[in-house]
């Protein structure tokens, strides 16, 4: 498989403070591969580098060849932030037209529609301002803006933010067909049951430094956890230690 993301020794820092120090990954097309951390492990700040909305003291990273914040980098990513704020100005069915347009793609309102309802978003919701959607509404149209962009990667930050139970479950299945479609799909969450049923693989970001690489059943099996929360439970009790 080609390789979609890649990070060589990265150092990204805040003034003095370090914040991820050697960070090297590989993400390739056709994969779903999940970040974990605690908050404030830098997950969010190893992604804006990755955009090339943060430079990095060391290092570098690649997007299909190209560098973060090119034009041709630009053109093949779609990212999802963790606090997801459309213009409250515009209606639902007008966001998803601009951000589809943006990416050079077009299609009919009933495109949408059938998308939205497959997301559990109200299709006669598109009608209304974003104004006045619900944190979840939010979240759900974010999420069909990114996967309508036809994108070959895939960039969520906590894209489970917000969903109900339905939604996370539609969203999931979502995001295995774009892996199916040899997207690369990159993502952070809390909700670690989550990457454990979607991701090939997972990383784990703790002090600054990339402390375990590999599938989800890899991970449970060297920290001894039944799930991938006490696995990592555990791993942050040894301090981070990686398992022999």
């Amino acid at each position: 498989m080609d390789s979609a993301i890649t990070l060589r020794d990265v150092d990204v820092a805040y003034g003095r403070l370090r914040v991820a120090a050697g960070v090297t990954l590989d993400v390739q097309a056709g994969e779903s591969f999940g970040l974990i951390g605690l908050n404030g492990a830098g997950k969010t700040t190893l992604i804006k580098a990755m955009l090339g909305l943060r430079g990095v003291q060391r290092g570098a990273i690649s997007l299909s060849g190209a560098a973060p914040g090119s034009p041709a980098a630009k053109a093949r990513i779609a990212y999802l932030p963790e606090r997801f704020d459309p213009p409250w100005f515009l209606t639902g069915l007008e966001f998803l037209r601009f951000s589809s347009r943006l990416y050079k793609q077009a299609y009919p309102r009933e495109r949408f529609e059938a998308e939205a309802a497959r997301i559990e978003l109200d299709p006669k919701a598109l009608a209304r301002r974003v104004g006045t959607y619900s944190k979840g509404m939010r979240q759900k149209l974010g999420l069909l803006a990114t996967l309508m962009t036809g994108c070959p990667i895939l960039i969520l930050d906590e894209p489970m933010s917000g969903l109900d139970p339905v939604a996370r479950a539609v969203t999931k299945d979502l995001l295995m067909a774009a892996r199916q479609e040899g997207r690369a799909v990159f993502l952070s969450s809390h909700i670690l049951a989550d990457l454990d049923e979607i991701c090939d693989r997972v990383a784990i970001l703790y002090e600054g430094g990339i402390r375990f690489v590999g599938t989800p059943q890899a991970l449970r099996a060297a920290y001894g956890g039944e799930s991938l929360e006490q696995a990592f439970l555990h791993l942050v009790r040894l301090g981070g230690t990686i398992a022999a």
